[in-house]
């Protein structure tokens, strides 16, 4: 970090092992929702800003026991700071344990075209080769491998119906049993959890927003991470992630998933008009790309008001500083 001629240009030379505030940043990544994307970008930052990015080996188990949350949350804690901890799991309350609650981050996506794409992943990969679908889930039968999307949901197989659905809301929740019951608790809690403890839960579908905001909140992180990312060369790797042979299901099929994961939209909306809130805030116009022909019956997103909701002037700074002693 010292040697960042950019920092010591700008600022002149660093005191010696002062942290940037946050200097505990947890990434608790939900699964297809952008994130291998966002960890090869962090890869490279951490290289380059000097902070210790902390990766986790472990992708499928995304609820622990009480033990296994004390352990990891100490582990996590005695990390050389500044870090920023990513894996794929349910939310931890630090506080809990009394340690230091870490200043969280996350991306969501379209809960549809999230089941959607990780469907067709577990089966098929993606266009990397040495981590393919046969190497993904070996143990997959064939029948089970090329199932048709619109029977495994008309014909309420349990990959295709709840609890299996309700996914992205207990990253949020937590590691309460009841975070994995489609309700309105877990929908309380999650939505709670988001203004208490999270510093930005960006949406997958304004990318490029959620970069920028990310380089504006946590600069020792994510200074510069829009301009990696629109590096040609990262945008070839990026395209390695993208799943392979996804095919759309009938109109029909997709008005089930739409019932079966009410309480996920109502999760991804809430997120999706807090983020917008937040554009406005620092002066981000919301670039509303012409959406896909969609069937009528898709449920219609809240309208977005063009204007904040409360229009008293706020100092981005102050406002920065009250969000970490939260």
């Amino acid at each position: 970090f010292v040697g960042n001629s950019t920092y010591r240009d700008d600022h002149g030379p660093p005191p010696q092992k002062v942290l940037p505030f946050p200097s505990q940043v947890v990434y608790n990544r939900v699964g297809k929702c952008g994130s291998r994307t966002v960890v090869l970008l962090l890869r490279i930052l951490s290289e380059k800003h000097g902070f210790n990015l902390v990766t986790s080996d472990i992708h499928n188990k995304t609820r622990l026991t009480k033990n296994e949350q004390m352990e990891l949350i100490k582990n996590i804690s005695t990390a050389e700071q500044p870090y920023l901890f990513t894996r794929h799991v349910h939310f931890l309350n630090f506080s809990r344990f009394g340690g230091d609650q870490p200043v969280y981050i996350n991306i969501i996506r379209d809960p549809v075209n999230r089941f959607l794409s990780n469907y067709f992943f577990r089966r098929f990969g993606d266009w990397r080769g040495e981590q393919n679908h046969m190497i993904r889930t070996p143990s997959m039968r064939q029948e089970e491998r090329y199932l048709d999307i619109n029977v495994c949901i008309l014909e309420n197989y349990p990959e295709c119906s709840n609890p299996r659905l309700f996914y992205i809301i207990p990253y949020f929740c937590g590691q309460h049993p009841r975070c994995r019951e489609p309700g309105e608790w877990a929908l309380e809690r999650a939505k709670l959890n988001v203004n208490e403890n999270f510093l930005l839960v960006g949406i997958l579908e304004e990318l490029e927003d959620v970069l920028l905001l990310l380089e504006r909140f946590l600069p020792h992180y994510f200074k510069d991470v829009l301009s990696i990312y629109k590096n040609p060369e990262h945008r070839k790797l990026g395209n390695l992630t993208v799943t392979v042979k996804k095919t759309v299901p009938s109109p029909e099929a997709i008005q089930i998933l739409y019932q079966r994961m009410r309480y996920e939209y109502e999760f991804y909306y809430y997120v999706k008009e807090q983020f917008h809130l937040l554009k406005r805030k620092f002066g981000l116009k919301s670039h509303i790309r012409k959406p896909h022909p969609r069937p009528e019956f898709f449920i219609p997103s809240p309208l977005e008001t063009e204007e904040p909701i409360d229009d008293e002037e706020e100092d981005d700074e102050k406002w920065l500083e009250d969000i970490y002693k939260r």
